[in-house]
């Protein structure tokens, strides 16, 4: 599926119903209009306060297939101003985008629209296991009681941030992973059906650990002497000793306006000498990652790994002003390294210069993932729960494609992955990059259908139900499925030039379910929510109490991730107007 073009610029008061944010949105449109009145980048000091961030990039991978709308945030209480956020990349002329500096134009979330499934009955996207964007929701909303810009939603983020109750793979199956399939009545009772793909990866076996060569490229530019930047990342730098083996080796790069090796390749077992390497790092100076990124690589390179995990794991704010600045290059710069076997994760830190659109895209290239970290106890967790979990894959190029029978289905509507969007066509073409699955981490997806019989959403601010993108794809699915899910993959061990593998699963109109159960009902609200924020045109605040309904509902597990959702959606309530 490679969706038409469609833009659509949607008020706050339309959706949301609150004619009185008018004030609020002036006051936030004129602090980034002070933000960003400059297009100079190359300040030396890499002061916050005097030198504007580079963006998020309103431009994603496949962002003109997708129709989108925009809002301004609500209302800001009390408390510490947030930094404001840029909301688009420098130009390679160094001129920023009309959407910075006029202060009544705010940059457009990207919202899939419906595909007429008669047109285009097949919908593909790369797997995503990233979490930044909702940590970057726990961020704005924990620490300056505000909601994120609609650019920073990403619902797969959100969905995928929670554990869900899918069958897990023995260590030894020769599948890495299961594939779960569910469908049912719309959760919050609209005349659509929800389909729900889940991927469960196996866990690593704890007897099959490889060995670890992580190179630590940290950023330690002016921009990074907050408490919020370089002390989180040298917590994160301390923890992640605790969890690797005395026979690891860590390397450290720093970056400014020059770049150095703070420590070469250096076994865990000499913690002190690398303690004393972390210690050593103070902020100051400009930014040059992309000459950081090359001099990561070299340490990577010389304590490489054969079999190993040989990773880099990039630690900054995302304020690339010197050397190579554009998304493009860097990516281009990320995918030659990419072949050599090392891998690359992107930790953002702080808020005020954070460029998500750069982080995300390189984490991508680097076959690696994008996380957010902004407070001590998130920077503990980090390192002790998910560090390894991002790096030990378990697949990697994994794509998904989902196939409607248009006897069956009329419409269809991917819920987010707008810019994880692939051609259909591409799906069996090996040398287009997918995403990479680490250990025990979970894929979800959720689609929205429209049966035959039925219509599809319209009205006011809804898109046109879109022909999606023609294709000669051979059709697959057997008359008597409603869907069929085609999972392909390759083994971590794979090269290049080795071909993938393919499951499929599919499910019938008698699989239909009365009562899908609390995981189903979960995904579907923290999806609603995430839309809700996104200022999707599908969805409206009076949705709101739905969604607390579904999170609130008997049979709910009470794990902490979910009980912090719970209290983050009620912080969210008095800045949606939904009071």
């Amino acid at each position: 599926m490679r969706l038409a073009s469609l833009r659509l610029w949607i008020p706050l008061s339309l959706l949301l119903g609150l004619g009185a944010c008018g004030d609020a949105d002036s006051t936030l449109a004129n602090d980034d209009l002070a933000a960003g009145e400059t297009g100079d980048n190359s300040s030396s000091d890499d002061d916050e306060s005097s030198e504007p961030p580079l963006g998020s990039g309103g431009a994603k991978r496949d962002a003109g297939k997708a129709s989108s709308s925009s809002r301004a945030p609500g209302a800001i209480s009390d408390v510490e101003e947030e930094p404001p956020l840029a909301t688009a990349v420098l130009s390679d002329a160094g001129v920023r985008p009309p959407s910075v500096v006029d202060p009544t134009v705010r940059a457009p979330a990207v919202v899939s629209p419906f595909v007429d499934a008669t047109k285009d009955p097949f919908s593909t996207f790369g797997a995503d296991v990233d979490t930044a964007s909702y940590d970057y929701l726990r961020q704005s909303l924990q620490t300056y009681s505000r909601l994120p810009s609609p650019e920073y939603v990403r619902v797969e983020d959100y969905v995928n941030y929670f554990k869900y109750s899918y069958p897990v793979p023995a260590g030894d199956a020769a599948q890495p992973f299961s594939i779960s399939l569910a469908a049912g009545a719309h959760p919050l009772g609209r005349s659509s059906t929800l389909l729900r793909v889940g991927i469960q990866a196996k866990a690593a076996p704890a007897n099959e650990k490889k060995p670890a060569n992580l190179v630590f490229l940290v950023d330690v530019s002016g921009s990074m002497s907050s408490p919020d930047k370089l002390p989180l990342v040298q917590k994160v730098l301390k923890e992640a000793l605790n969890v690797l083996a005395p026979t690891d080796k860590v390397s450290i790069v720093s970056y400014a306006s020059d770049t150095r090796v703070r420590l070469a390749p250096t076994a865990v077992s000499e913690r002190g000498a690398i303690t004393t390497a972390i210690d050593g790092l103070v902020a100051g100076g400009s930014t040059n990652g992309a000459s950081g990124i090359e001099l990561a690589y070299q340490q990577a390179a010389a304590g490489l790994l054969p079999g190993g995990i040989n990773h880099v794991i990039l630690c900054t704010d995302g304020d690339f002003n010197l050397g190579v600045t554009s998304n493009e290059a860097l990516v281009s710069l990320i995918e030659s390294k990419r072949a050599t076997g090392v891998t690359l994760t992107a930790l953002g830190f702080g808020h005020g210069n954070l460029n998500d659109a750069m982080m995300e895209k390189v984490s991508n290239a680097g076959n690696g993932s994008y996380s957010i970290v902004f407070s001590e106890d998130q920077a503990i967790a980090y390192a002790n729960q998910r560090l390894f979990s991002t790096i030990v894959h378990i697949a990697k190029d994994m794509k998904l494609q989902v196939e409607f029978n248009p006897a069956l289905v009329s419409a269809y509507r991917l819920v987010g992955y707008e810019d994880r969007a692939i051609a259909d066509g591409d799906f069996r073409n090996d040398t287009v990059d997918g995403g990479e699955v680490g250990a025990e981490h979970r894929v979800t997806a959720l689609y929205e259908l429209v049966l035959t019989g039925q219509s599809a959403p319209s009205g006011a601010g809804i898109p046109a139900l879109s022909s999606g993108e023609p294709s000669d794809v051979q059709r697959e699915i057997a008359t008597d499925e409603l869907v069929r899910v085609k999972v392909r993959y390759k083994a971590v061990t794979a090269t290049d030039a080795d071909p993938a593998s393919e499951v499929s699963q599919s499910l019938k109109p008698a699989d239909l379910m009365q009562t899908p159960g609390v995981d189903f009902y979960w995904a579907a609200a923290v999806a609603a929510f995430a839309e809700l924020l996104r200022v999707s045109p599908y969805v409206s605040a009076g949705e709101l109490t739905k969604i607390e309904a579904l999170i609130a509902a008997e049979g709910q597990p009470s794990d902490a991730d979910r009980q912090e959702f719970k209290a983050l959606v009620q912080q969210a309530k008095p800045l949606l107007g939904a009071l």
